[in-house]
């Protein structure tokens, strides 16, 4: 591999995202301490939870010299009033014009939304100043959705955008291999996709979180590979790197001008200090690429 290589590893790195949860975040006496100022970070909804703490988070984000992404997750919703009270306390206390709107893991609606399709088309989001909006993508496909209606679902979202300007984007569950990501992304430039895409990748955890992780959040195909790598008990307790997904994810951003990723999603699986800290030095350049072109190694210690 080529000192080109390298750089193009450092392109598709550098901006990176994280995310967080209100809980994780009772955990962390200062994100400062492992994010750079202006970093973005997601703020996860989880089901069940209460939207006052993804505004307590996402206050706290700003306040810390961040720029938060809280999530809105149609299925938890009990109403449009509920959404734009939401919004309007949100925009109140915090003040953000980035959002993500999923549809959210909850098998029966709390009330008249059952996706983030539904969420765009009352116009709140607009109204209540919000420029740019994630959407769901799914690379591997998802349990409760089938492929033809998230076929259907990505074609609605390319033509709101188109329809009414909406700086519209596509958020991904993170995958653990580059062949799922890259037959996904070439299907969706076949079907006329327009929305950039901000591609999951798993931050540093061991093994054994991540199957768990990724089981509960439905990750598919890539699974099998990720197993294959756990072949006794002393690996799954191993921390795993993103590295060679990282790469294989660049050389292709770099050779197919029609790739549609655009940016890198870190998921820190509850390890957020050590996965920006490794995603920062990937991002710096503080990395070898190994002998053989498989992966890299990250020269900074990562405690």
């Amino acid at each position: 591999m080529s000192a080109d290589s390298k750089q193009q590893i450092i392109d598709f790195v550098s901006g990176f995202t994280l995310e967080t949860t209100p809980g994780s975040a009772l955990k962390i006496p200062d994100y400062r301490e492992h994010l750079r100022p202006g970093a973005k970070v997601a703020v996860t909804f989880l089901p069940g939870s209460d939207f006052a703490d993804t505004i307590k988070t996402a206050r706290r984000l700003k306040d810390e010299g961040f720029e938060p992404l809280p999530h809105f997750a149609a299925r938890s919703i009990p109403s449009r009033r509920d959404l734009e009270s939401n919004l309007e306390r949100l925009q109140g206390e915090v003040g953000v014009e980035e959002i993500v709107a999923l549809g959210g893991a909850v098998t029966n609606p709390l009330g008249e939304f059952t996706s983030s399709m539904e969420l765009l088309e009352t116009g709140l989001f607009d109204k209540h100043g919000i420029r740019r909006i994630g959407v769901a993508g799914h690379p591997e496909g998802s349990p409760d959705i089938s492929d033809e209606e998230i076929k259907k679902a990505l074609a609605w979202k390319n033509a709101f955008a188109e329809r009414t300007g909406a700086a519209v984007y596509i958020a991904t569950q993170f995958c653990f291999e580059a062949a799922p990501i890259i037959a996904w992304d070439k299907a969706l430039q076949a079907d006329g996709n327009k929305l950039p895409i901000h591609i999951g990748v798993p931050g540093l955890a061991t093994i054994k979180t991540l199957i768990n992780h990724a089981k509960a959040c439905g990750v598919g195909p890539s699974m099998r590979f990720l197993t294959r790598q756990a072949r006794n008990i002393t690996k799954l307790m191993k921390i795993s790197t993103p590295d060679q997904l990282i790469m294989d994810l660049a050389v292709y951003q770099h050779q197919d001008p029609a790739c549609g990723i655009r940016r890198v999603h870190v998921y820190p699986l509850g390890g957020l200090r050590r996965s920006a800290a490794w995603t920062y030095a990937v991002a710096d350049g503080d990395f070898s690429i190994n002998k053989n072109g498989k992966g890299f190694v990250v020269h900074r210690e990562i405690n």
